[in-house]
């Protein structure tokens, strides 16, 4: 009978360790099991490059959401983001998002820059002035060789 108690326990805990750690690797992922409450918006840009799925969406250093998907516009040789916002965060449509680095080498997100309109984007939404990433590769390549302006 004692023993039968001790692997009941046993078990138990073992299996609330296992949810915990299903749990734990869920959220570390940023993945989303059930639907999730965002707004899904869209930005067009010449380049992102080093741009990955997950990467954060900040308004004045605040995290607002994640890039979702990153495709090729193939229409236009464009890359086509798909952002999932915050829905209790006003998006103008005049609003201008840009490719930036965290840091020197570090990782690519998108920064949003507020507009002036009245006018605030809606679901399926087209952020439509957009800043690309900033190739410091060519940049310095350019300065090398002395064709800066």
């Amino acid at each position: 009978m004692r023993s039968a108690k001790l692997e009941i326990s046993v078990g138990l805990f073992v299996l609330i360790g296992l949810c915990a750690m299903a749990w734990l690797s869920v959220r570390l992922a940023r993945m989303e099991l059930v639907g999730g409450n965002h707004l899904p918006l869209y930005a067009q840009f010449t380049s992102v490059a080093g741009l990955k799925n997950g990467a954060s969406v900040e308004i004045a250093g605040v995290g607002v959401g994640r890039v979702d998907r990153i495709e090729l516009n193939s229409k236009e040789f464009e890359a086509r983001v798909r952002l999932l916002v915050d829905p209790n965060v006003p998006i103008q449509e005049d609003a201008i998002a840009s490719v930036r680095t965290k840091g020197l080498i570090g990782d690519r997100y998108i920064i949003i820059t507020p507009g002036a309109s009245e006018k605030v984007l809606t679901a399926e939404g087209v952020i439509r002035k957009t800043e690309p990433a900033i190739n410091f590769e060519e940049l310095i390549s350019q300065f090398i060789h002395g064709s800066v302006k």
